[in-house]
């Protein structure tokens, strides 16, 4: 029976968008999140933005379920997490790391080769198939890691600050790409970021969240067409009003 306050829930569907309704999230005394709602409609991508402890990644893994909420509900998709971390495995190639996803749903080292190198060019990987982690740099190992994500074939893409690590330049160009592999396959995603402009360059839509314990307190819809730039007065005028309505002064 499905209650929609008092009991906690995570309810997995097949298709369609994240409805997450009056979610309470605890981890001892410490309350992560207070009475969330929020909703990522099917096929766009909605970036969820607040303070360092909000409870941004704490909401990712219960919408991923990976927790469950100690009160309200959540109902999403079969998801594909991408951490913050590209957690590659060092002694696979490449092409063996994007290609993990495939082999985990049970097909052969070889068909899952086969469906990774299919799109190494595409995500501007191509030459680097046989190298290591190691000896690639920051953003072509988000590449790979974004590839296998993507690979997972799941109707929600969740992301959790996947560019947090990677310096200002190699930042921009891997927002660009993500942008342009979104555009070029359509997915429903949800984008925990602490970066306001990451949010306004790349989402459909803003969710702000407040301090601990985390709440929503704005719900931005970003209509401007793609592809967007840092400069233009349309997105510098987005980002200033979500960094005011967070209490930060541009």
């Amino acid at each position: 029976m499905k209650t929609e306050v008092e009991a906690p829930m995570t309810e997995p569907r097949t298709g369609g968008g994240v409805a997450v309704r009056g979610v309470r999230k605890a981890f001892g005394d410490v309350v992560a999140l207070d009475g969330v709602d929020l909703d990522v409609p099917a096929g766009s991508l909605v970036a969820v933005v607040g303070p360092s402890g909000c409870g941004k990644s704490t909401l990712l893994s219960l919408v991923c379920g990976l927790e469950t909420p100690d009160r309200g509900s959540v109902n999403a998709p079969p998801a594909a997490l991408m951490p913050q971390r590209d957690a590659l495995l060092p002694w696979l190639s490449a092409l063996d790391n994007a290609a993990l996803a495939v082999r985990l749903k049970g097909d052969s080292k070889a068909q899952a080769r086969r469906k990774a190198h299919a799109r190494f060019e595409q995500f501007g990987l191509a030459g680097f198939e046989n190298a290591r982690p190691a000896a690639l740099s920051g953003g072509m190992r988000q590449r790979v890691a974004f590839l296998r994500t993507l690979l997972a074939g799941r109707p929600l893409l969740c992301l959790d600050e996947p560019f947090a690590a990677l310096d200002a330049l190699t930042r921009a160009q891997a927002q660009s790409w993500l942008a342009e592999a979104l555009a070029a396959e359509p997915s429903t995603v949800m984008l925990v970021t602490h970066d306001v402009e990451e949010a306004v360059l790349l989402a459909d839509r803003i969710v702000l969240m407040s301090p601990r314990p985390g709440r929503i307190i704005a719900t931005l819809d970003v209509d401007l067409p793609h592809p967007r730039t840092r400069t233009d007065h349309a997105v510098v005028d987005l980002r200033e009003r979500a960094l005011a309505m967070l209490g930060v002064t541009p």
